[in-house]
């Protein structure tokens, strides 16, 4: 069925949660309906209105955020006096638990796209007792093996656009991690050097991910572009912040090492930690990111997940994709 009709918020707020920040936050629909978190992708990316229609407003009680340092929160990645040591998975696992205590909300239905369905596993994962059910799309997991397809393995598959994209990092960076040579462009004192760098991430992001014109037409807007290519290869530069540091089954730790050095990643080694929660998994048969067989492999280690495959669905998976996500959200409203 198609997605909802639009709704505006009835409330929202500033959440400070620590470190100088201050998390924007929405709520719509119902506020004695069943609570549902929206996590958004990028990371750096934010929550738009569109999300709130995968949601039955009369049954849900939607909240959307925008993460550290994205959208609406403070203080923006775009500004380069911004402190990223303090935006990691860990912080943002955190900030979820701050802002379920804010709203008084003891378990929610965890809804994530790209960025946001590997947040919303880990966080899942890390905390299980306050996850009622997963609904995934675009689905990632963060780790290396992804970021290594993203950012060499499909140089073969756009080679043009790869050599533009390698060319726009120091020669003696360009045989190594390009999103971690990219994030060090980023953190330039030099605006040039960070805006330069910003028009070739998302140059390179919007070759290899075929987009909807509006997501697109963000990557204009020299401010946007900024934080988020600065975010999002911050986080893709540090293994997603996922390192064997965090330890199996814990989330509080910071986790500055490495995506857990094997080429499975963390979120897939621990998918065992999701039993006993309900999940889909809706994702589209041309995504790029099915060449590693991940989300496959997720769906079998985890036996309470369903996978939805949209045939000719990207990592945007269209209208088909959204009747799917729909569906699901409405079979778990009466979950209650």
């Amino acid at each position: 069925m198609p997605r909802y009709p639009e709704i505006e918020p009835y409330d929202h707020g500033m959440l400070d949660v620590g470190d100088g920040n201050r998390v924007y936050w929405e709520t719509s629909g119902n506020p004695h309906g069943k609570p549902a978190l929206v996590l958004h992708g990028g990371p750096g990316s934010s929550a738009g209105p569109n999300l709130r229609r995968y949601f039955d407003p009369a049954a849900y009680r939607i909240v959307l955020l925008d993460q550290r340092g994205a959208g609406r929160s403070l203080p923006p990645a775009s500004d380069p006096a911004t402190d990223m040591s303090v935006n990691t998975t860990a912080h943002l696992m955190a900030d979820l638990e701050r802002l379920r205590a804010h709203l008084g909300i003891e378990r929610w239905l965890v809804w994530g796209v790209s960025w946001g369905s590997a947040l919303g596993l880990r966080y899942a994962q890390t905390h299980p007792g306050v996850v009622s059910e997963l609904v995934l799309t675009a689905v990632t997991t963060g780790s290396d093996a992804e970021v290594a397809l993203l950012t060499r393995g499909l140089g073969s598959v756009f080679p043009e656009a790869h050599a533009r994209f390698l060319a726009g990092l120091p020669a003696g960076e360009r045989d190594g991690d390009p999103a971690a040579a990219y994030n060090r462009l980023l953190e330039s004192p030099d605006p040039e050097v960070r805006e330069r760098a910003a028009l070739a991430w998302t140059d390179w992001e919007t070759a290899m991910i075929p987009a909807p014109p509006g997501s697109v037409e963000r990557f204009r807007d020299p401010v946007f572009r900024l934080g988020f290519a600065r975010t999002v290869t911050h986080y893709w530069g540090n293994g997603h912040f996922l390192g064997e540091g965090e330890g199996e089954g814990e989330g509080e730790g910071e986790g500055e090492g490495g995506g857990g050095g094997d080429d499975q990643g963390v979120v897939l080694r621990d998918a065992h930690l999701l039993k006993g929660i309900p999940g889909t998994l809706v994702q589209g048969s041309l995504d790029f990111g099915n060449l590693l067989g991940i989300v496959w492999r997720l769906h079998h280690a985890w036996p309470d997940s369903e996978l939805v495959i949209v045939d000719e669905g990207g990592h945007d998976t269209g209208a088909a994709g959204d009747d799917a996500l729909v569906a699901a959200t409405d079979r778990y409203a009466r979950r209650g």
